[in-house]
């Protein structure tokens, strides 16, 4: 496993990191999610990724207890605020009552004094950013989280909240979590520069497109047993099983052949080449997935291949 800086901070992370969307605390058993935990940190995998908002506390409940066996110091924790938690009005967003009493909420599921990364898993236009952030960079004097970081903001709204913070002498967001795969690169227009310059990282979902860039999925033929398309209201994932897309994952099982490497290898390395990555997020319901995956870390794209997959997708 290799590691990289998170954005320009000093904290060290692995290439593929690990999260819990969709898996732990819901369908995948907790002894397939903490075998999967297990054996990520024994191939070198830090960096782990939850969310108050997943089944509703569940998979903070069950990440942490498969790490406490670890010692604290040893890897890097993030969680995230904004999702409903209840039917209350001040049961969701980004207000100052909802991020505090959730962060409290979080650590005493977790089990832990702190977390390593709180990230607002949404934009709430309906909470001043302001607010917002000064809740954060209390959290962070008072030690209960180190670092701060948004997912799927826009880059207007990225550029706003470093403006404030560094007008108001507030802690500065130092990571964002966005979607991007192969299939959905979004973030390359203006998200990405944009947060190169003020040197945050992105820890980038749904590498894998849902699975779909796994090659489990073939076109013309049915959806498997047990894969995550199976699983009631996630069947055509999110617009991505398309015949479109499946033929252009036909045409990227080549490459990786050429290269001996799985089509999932291939995805995470082509995700792994831009710079202003600092980490992968993977799901995986059995250890066997995450094998795989960590594979690969430190693995280079030539030119050519690089070349010849841009005239895949496009």
């Amino acid at each position: 496993m290799e590691y990289r800086r998170l954005g320009k901070t000093g904290l060290k992370v692995s290439e593929i990191s690990l999260g819990s969307w969709l898996t732990y605390g819901g369908y995948v058993e907790e002894q397939n999610a903490e075998a999967s935990i297990d054996k990520a940190y024994e191939l070198g995998i830090n960096f782990f990724d939850t969310a108050n908002v997943y089944i509703r506390g569940e998979a903070e409940k069950v990440v942490g207890k498969a790490l406490s066996k670890y010692p604290r110091e040893s890897y890097v924790l993030a969680t995230k605020v904004f999702g409903k938690m209840g039917e209350g009005p001040n049961d969701k967003g980004l207000s100052r009552k909802h991020i505090i009493e959730q962060a409290n909420a979080s650590l005493k599921r977790l089990g832990m004094d702190y977390v390593d990364l709180y990230y607002c898993h949404r934009y709430d236009p309906e909470a001043p950013l302001e607010e917002t952030i000064r809740a954060l960079d209390d959290l962070v004097r008072q030690g209960k989280v180190l670092y701060i970081g948004v997912s799927e903001w826009t880059a207007e709204q990225i550029t706003e909240a470093v403006h404030l913070a560094d007008k108001k002498l507030l802690d500065r967001i130092v990571v964002n979590q966005p979607k991007y795969n192969m299939l959905q690169r979004y973030i390359e227009a203006e998200v990405l520069p944009v947060s190169m310059k003020h040197g945050i990282g992105q820890v980038v979902f749904s590498p894998l497109a849902q699975g779909v860039l796994t090659g489990k999925y073939k076109k013309g033929e049915g959806i498997p047993a047990g894969s995550r398309a199976s699983v009631e209201g996630y069947a055509n994932l999110f617009g991505l099983l398309t015949d479109e897309n499946l033929e252009k994952v036909n045409q990227l099982k080549g490459v990786a052949a050429e290269l001996d490497l799985s089509l999932s290898q291939l995805a995470l390395a082509w995700i792994l080449r831009q710079e202003g990555v600092s980490s992968a997020l993977i799901g995986a319901s059995r250890p066997e997935q995450v094998e795989e995956n960590v594979k690969a870390s430190g693995v280079k794209l030539s030119a050519d291949v690089l070349a010849r997959i841009e005239v895949i997708l496009r």
